[in-house]
């Protein structure tokens, strides 16, 4: 249940900065008002894996679920610039991500 928590609390990271970057500097109401909405939650669910996972490996994988997903959201929905050197930051991120799961006290 801890990773579930943890890659819903990661969707939630993503879903946050697309409205931080919608609020212009936290300057319009709503989307300022959702990104706060939004970070509690993934704040609370990354919280909630932390009682089961390590912290080392729950924060890296919020941050890199985040990371990669605002990057993608970024390319496809807000049509930010995507080059090769982009996208293989990006599969590194996920490598590391994948090495961290798989790293012999990951699921602790």
């Amino acid at each position: 249940m801890a990773w579930i928590a943890l890659l819903i609390a990661g969707l939630f990271e993503i879903v946050w900065a697309y409205f931080m970057k919608q609020s212009d500097g936290f300057t319009r109401l709503w989307p300022s008002v959702a990104t706060i909405g939004f970070m509690i939650i993934s704040f609370a669910l990354l919280s909630y894996s932390m009682k089961t996972l390590p912290m080392g490996t729950a924060y890296v994988m919020w941050t890199g679920i985040g990371a990669v997903g605002a990057f993608v959201v970024g390319v496809v929905v807000l049509g930010e610039h995507l080059s090769p050197m982009r996208i293989l930051a990006a599969v590194l991120v996920v490598s590391g991500l994948v090495l961290f799961r798989l790293a012999p006290g990951a699921a602790h």
